[in-house]
């Protein structure tokens, strides 16, 4: 059986087709500049990458020409778009919707009318399920929600202490975002450790340009470092994370900022970027500390903090702690990262083999945790395509 997994940005649309009877990927690519030009990257294991820059209109050009190149004599994988079982789609942001589910009018409308507690993902999402049902009519569609995995989280954990009624009126709540992810390591952790979900105490840290990290005790998300947006939480690339929320108010005053100014400063021109003066990558930003940048130092120092911060806090929330894990493009590969999340929390059970975790393999599950150390620390690639293509599986059956 095969499953097209879709991940529609506002000018981007990323691919992935499996072949869930042999639990691989055939063929994945990237469609970029959508609107603005147009270009795609095509991949098949064991082949040649084809690149092409080609005016894409919109999703349905980018879509339209995936199919085309995933049929294609010489580039494609399959003879026919008939033999595409179904497709899952991931939506950033499910709003009262729990868990993955086939795409209806209902469920399409839904997604529609929560575009004003999603403007940034909401609409290229809603886009790429438009393209690929005009495309391929009748096709079954899923849709697989980064915040569906966080609905386990209990009031006291998502309700802010706002008016109650803004709860009521307009959503205001905790939702947490890179489920999907979160979900995926938080299982591949219970099977490396031999042990049930359901009787472990795991703290998932996905760490990449957009940053969270989780709390599942036996099974369940408690809490989450993301909140009603993903700008709640660590500093990230490019984002600010958890501030005094008068700073805002305090800033479009001084600066004469509107509401959409304001938020471009907290979403693009913060985080990494902002304290750093230096990139978003932290790749470059370790570059300038080692230089001798003291901004870029501090700024790597702020998010090793505010990183111990929240482990230390879920530590304590779920009363222990069985299993500490990284995951995504920094957990999976910044060595000095981990070893500084990880340093002088010996009291709390966590140690890591330092010298294995400056050598340690990438690309795949491995352990750190030094001898003698009560709480297992690992690094566990994410794998959010195969969950949605499993859940899209799942759901078609």
């Amino acid at each position: 059986m095969k499953i097209l997994v879709v991940n529609a940005g506002s000018s981007s649309l990323k691919y992935q087709l499996f072949d869930m009877d042999k639990n691989t990927v055939i063929a994945k690519g990237l469609c970029e500049k959508i609107g603005i030009g147009g270009a795609i990257t095509h991949k098949r294991p064991g082949k040649a990458d084809y690149h092409e820059d080609i005016e894409l209109k919109d999703h349905d050009d980018a879509i339209a020409l995936v199919l085309k190149l995933l049929t294609d004599p010489e580039l494609g994988v399959i003879s026919s778009v008939d033999e595409i079982d179904a497709v899952g789609h991931r939506v950033a942001h499910g709003g009262k919707l729990k868990a993955s589910m086939i795409v209806t009018d209902e469920v399409l409308h839904y997604l529609e009318s929560i575009v004003g507690i999603n403007p940034l993902h909401g609409p290229p999402a809603i886009k790429g399920i438009n393209a690929c049902k005009k495309v391929m009519p009748g096709k079954p569609m899923v849709t697989v929600f980064d915040t569906s995995f966080h609905s386990t989280m209990p009031e006291k954990s998502y309700i802010y202490a706002l008016p109650y009624e803004y709860y009521e009126k307009y959503q205001v709540r905790r939702y947490g975002f890179h489920g999907t992810s979160h979900r995926y390591v938080a299982r591949e952790a219970a099977k490396f450790v031999g042990k049930p979900m359901e009787e472990l105490k795991i703290i998932t840290c996905h760490c990449g340009n957009g940053s969270s990290f989780t709390a599942v005790k036996n099974g369940k998300v408690i809490d989450t470092s993301m909140g009603f947006t993903p700008q709640e939480g660590l500093p990230m690339g490019t984002r600010c994370g958890s501030i005094d929320p008068t700073i805002v108010t305090y800033l479009m005053k001084q600066e004469g900022l509107t509401p959409d100014q304001m938020d471009d400063v907290l979403n693009k021109k913060s985080g990494l970027l902002g304290v750093s003066g230096v990139s978003s990558d932290m790749r470059e930003v370790w570059a300038a500390a080692d230089a001798g940048n003291e901004r870029a130092k501090l700024a790597l120092d702020i998010l090793i903090q505010d990183a111990k911060k929240i482990i230390g806090s879920y530590i304590a929330e779920m009363g222990g702690i069985d299993v500490l894990l990284f995951t995504a493009g920094i957990g999976e590969n910044d060595r000095a990262f981990r070893a500084g999340v990880c340093k002088d929390m010996e009291y709390l059970g966590i140690k890591i083999d330092e010298a294995y975790n400056a050598s340690c393999p990438r690309g795949e599950n491995v352990e750190l945790t030094a001898p003698g150390a009560k709480v297992r620390t690992l690094v566990i690639p994410t794998d959010e395509e195969l969950m949605i293509a499993t859940d899209t599986l799942n759901l078609i059956k």
